[in-house]
């Protein structure tokens, strides 16, 4: 029996000692980030460049992996199936981890199915109208919407996701008749409504402003309490007299559950660190962003959050997906 005792007691300190030793050596290879859009989206843009900057901070490379589709709950069924030693991570977002499981039930638990591990920050939603749409500010489309219910679609990156949510409150709260055409990311809708296709969009304002610059669309409205310095002359919707518009489209990095406790720690303490360099905020500055610094823990109350807020929207709007 002793010999027994003595052989398990060391076959589990070579399990420990290998554990702790490859948490302290992680990452020790490649690792993937699933981003839950296709290239061209906000998505894709904050995890492209976060992943350099964990890259920067951990000296092993990061690799985007775009899994678009079904509002984000494609690349999220496939992170909860991946291993949870941190090599297959996935950018969530507040359509993966707010919306979608709002108004898809049983797809999977935001909270319980994931392991929370850091926030990197959200930008405000704005209401673009394309070129073409012979209006200047939002009063004006709500009085052209009106007069012409079949010209106006708008677009969105699937049924659930927070551009879906925010127009659908607007129609309701506006009267204005909208058709909605559902796309696999946000930047496929720029791209069809380019050609006609839609005319409408309420994105987050760090996809919408490359577009903005070009001239392709016009800013009617951003959602939040204040206006946004890159666009001081765009008055928020409380301005404008419609309240409850509050909307933010954050993005951060999970992984599936029960990620080991080390790893997270490594990972938040290389994000935190990274979001208080001068090229980082720079960089959010450029595109809309506010650098959203948290714990693992924080995070994962945020998520918690946004999922009662936004259940509670989806049912007030009566906005089901199966």
């Amino acid at each position: 029996m002793k010999i027994l005792h003595h052989l398990f007691f060391l076959v589990t300190s070579v399990l420990l000692f290998a554990t702790t030793n490859a948490q302290d050596a992680y990452p020790s290879h490649p690792v993937k980030i699933i981003a839950p859009q296709a290239t061209g989206g906000g998505v894709d843009i904050v995890g492209r460049f976060m992943a350099e900057q964990l890259h920067k901070e951990l000296k092993q490379t990061f690799i985007i992996d775009n899994q678009a589709g079904a509002g984000g709950a494609i690349a999220g069924k496939i992170t909860i199936m991946a291993p949870a030693d941190g090599y297959t991570l996935m950018i969530g977002y507040v359509a993966t981890h707010a919306t979608t499981p709002a108004v898809k039930k049983n797809i999977y638990d935001p909270i319980k199915d994931f392991t929370a591990i850091a926030m990197f920050g959200g930008t405000p939603n704005i209401l673009v109208v394309s070129k073409d749409v012979p209006v200047s500010n939002l009063n004006e489309f709500i009085i052209y919407a009106k007069a012409n219910p079949t010209k106006v679609n708008y677009g969105t990156s699937g049924i659930g996701t927070l551009n879906h949510l925010l127009m659908e409150q607007f129609k309701f709260d506006s009267g204005v008749k909208s058709m909605m055409v559902p796309y696999r990311s946000i930047g496929q809708a720029f791209t069809d409504s380019m050609s006609g296709q839609i005319q409408v969009i309420f994105p987050g304002l760090s996809a919408a402003m490359p577009h903005i610059r070009s001239g392709m669309f016009k800013p009617l409205a951003v959602t939040g309490e204040k206006r946004s310095p890159l666009l001081p002359d765009v008055p928020t919707f409380k301005e404008i007299g419609f309240n409850g518009f509050d909307g933010l489209t954050w993005y951060g990095l999970v992984g599936p559950a029960k990620l080991p406790d080390a790893i997270v720690q490594k990972i938040n303490k290389a994000v935190n660190v990274a979001l208080e360099k001068p090229e980082v905020k720079r960089f959010y500055a450029e595109q809309a962003l506010k650098p959203m610094p948290m714990s693992p823990k924080q995070f994962e109350n945020y998520i918690n959050q946004e999922v009662l807020h936004w259940s509670k929207i989806a049912k007030a709007s009566n906005i089901t997906a199966e």
